[in-house]
């Protein structure tokens, strides 16, 4: 894909300082920028390779006043770092232009299985009995759709992805290499003599609109009715999520992130690295769980902004860590 500073401005509602003319065919970091690709500038610590690159063109802010003279075409946008998001995006989707086709390596069911316009099926994909596959879906190799499943429109189902029975998917969702949705979850009984008995899980899994779910990330199906996962909710790799989680629309959680049984999570909230939740448990909206954090009981005011395991407030955790820094200090 050839971009010109022009055709830039034009499509991020910018403005172009230089040669309109200039011409970028791939993107680059600002710090490797060459002849010929384009890179942006929206973090002030990077601001001395702005006056080193040697990138065609130069995504900015419009408030950005250079201290030096600057090589590239500048494009200048509201915000940059949101300009390059879309452009990434724009250029995804170009890449990505819907085709049907069905690989002579996959099979699905040839009476009962329902696949849209444009699907695009690849080797070793197996689709089971009943299962719905909405228009221009991607579902590329060594993928298992099982029976019942509901896959929306525009999503993208990459390698290895194994989706269970009565799974439900919306529109637009990316299930990335490996991760399983709809395994049964961690549900046993102690049996009298210290043995353990399985309890079956007869739920599913519900995914909504507008999903990411990042590589070898476990979502299990419910024992009964649902695990739900909010439209737009972004879950990265390693993440587990077990059996009757609710996850509210637009929550974010980072690697290997854990969630135990049955706990809800509200909308918009952030969850970092390695956070771990018990379960049973009901998280506010727009929380924001530091990495490593420890959530043992519910947390039922808005807003707040947890830390340390077990997660406390963290302006306590900040006056309690200086303590004891004191104290080892002495």
């Amino acid at each position: 894909m050839e971009y010109t500073a022009k055709f830039l401005a034009q499509l991020l509602n910018g403005t172009v300082e230089g040669d309109e003319s200039a011409r970028a065919t791939k993107f680059s970091k600002i710090e490797h920028g060459k002849p010929g690709t384009l890179s942006f500038f929206a973090n002030p610590k990077y601001e001395p390779y702005v006056y080193t690159s040697k990138a065609s063109i130069l995504i900015v802010d419009k408030s950005f006043e250079p201290k030096e003279p600057v090589t590239p075409t500048m494009v200048r946008v509201e915000n940059a770092y949101s300009a390059i998001a879309d452009l990434l995006k724009y250029t995804s989707k170009l890449s990505k232009k819907a085709k049907r086709h069905r690989s002579c390596l996959s099979w699905c069911s040839p009476l009962s299985a329902k696949l849209g316009k444009k699907v695009w099926v690849g080797p070793f994909v197996f689709i089971g009995k009943r299962t719905k596959i909405g228009d221009n879906t991607v579902i590329h190799g060594h993928n298992n759709i099982g029976e019942d499943v509901t896959i929306g429109k525009n999503c993208i189902i990459y390698p290895g992805v194994v989706v269970y029975p009565g799974t439900i998917i919306g529109d637009n969702v990316i299930l990335h290499a490996g991760c399983i949705i709809g395994s049964d979850g961690f549900g046993n009984a102690p049996r009298p003599d210290g043995s353990w008995e399985k309890i079956e899980h007869l739920g599913n899994v519900v995914i909504g609109n507008d999903v990411e779910i990042g590589s070898n990330t476990t979502v299990d199906r419910a024992q009964m009715e649902s695990t739900i996962i909010g439209n737009g909710v972004r879950i990265d790799n390693l993440c587990q999520i077990a059996h009757n989680v609710i996850v509210g629309d637009h929550t974010v959680m980072a690697a290997q992130t854990g969630i135990a049984g049955s706990t809800q999570i509200g909308k918009y909230c952030i969850l970092a690295g390695q956070v771990g939740i018990a379960g049973h448990l009901k998280i506010a909206d727009h929380t924001t769980i530091c990495a490593q954090g420890g959530v043992i009981g519910n947390i039922r005011k808005e807003g707040e902004v947890l830390v340390g395991s077990p997660t406390i407030p963290v302006k306590q955790y900040m006056k309690a860590y200086a303590k004891f820094k004191q104290s080892a200090n002495d």
